[in-house]
């Protein structure tokens, strides 16, 4: 808010919505034929603003695009350092269970902690997937082939249910 707020010499900036329906305006007086060196000055003026507007938009943007892809890498580094932790936590119960099972001793206390091997609920291994009957097969919903579908459409064939549609969005280079 305080971006669209900015001052420029003691003047309120104009909202890029309020440049836009000035512009607009000029562009309909020019269609209605009242062309006059005034209208080209406004015209040239709000032209300018927007610009002005556009690339404090085009900041806002860019820093926030920037932020966005420095949060992405943190969250990578720090996924990878959870992995790391998991497999070592992983790693040192092992190493204890290996230790407990060879000394005899699958359970007893400490002041801290209260310590117990035990056998896990059963879990199913597959291991030959060929043999096993078909009723224990899941059927996979069809999956639409959305690009196929698109080069269809593309080259002219009529599919009932879709349509190509064209929209529009700014590139700030």
């Amino acid at each position: 808010r305080m971006a669209r707020r900015q001052m420029d010499g003691g003047k309120r900036m104009s909202t890029l919505y309020e440049l836009t329906g000035q512009f607009n305006q000029v562009a309909e007086m020019l269609s209605e034929g009242e062309f006059n060196p005034a209208v080209i000055d406004t015209l040239e003026a709000i032209d300018m603003a927007i610009e002005d507007k556009a690339e404090n938009y085009a900041r806002l943007i860019k820093n926030q695009e920037s932020d966005s892809q420095a949060i992405a890498e943190e969250i990578k580094r720090l996924q990878t350092r959870k992995q790391t932790i998991d497999n070592s936590v992983k790693n040192l119960k092992l190493s204890l269970q290996d230790s407990m099972v060879q000394t005899g001793k699958t359970k007893f206390k400490t002041q801290l902690f209260s310590f117990n091997v035990q056998n896990n609920p059963p879990s199913l291994e597959v291991r030959d997937t060929s043999v096993i009957p078909k009723a224990y097969f899941i059927e996979q919903q069809p999956t639409l082939d959305k690009k196929a579908l698109k080069e269809a459409v593309k080259n002219g064939e009529v599919i009932e249910g879709v349509a190509l549609v064209q929209t529009q969005s700014v590139r700030i280079r």
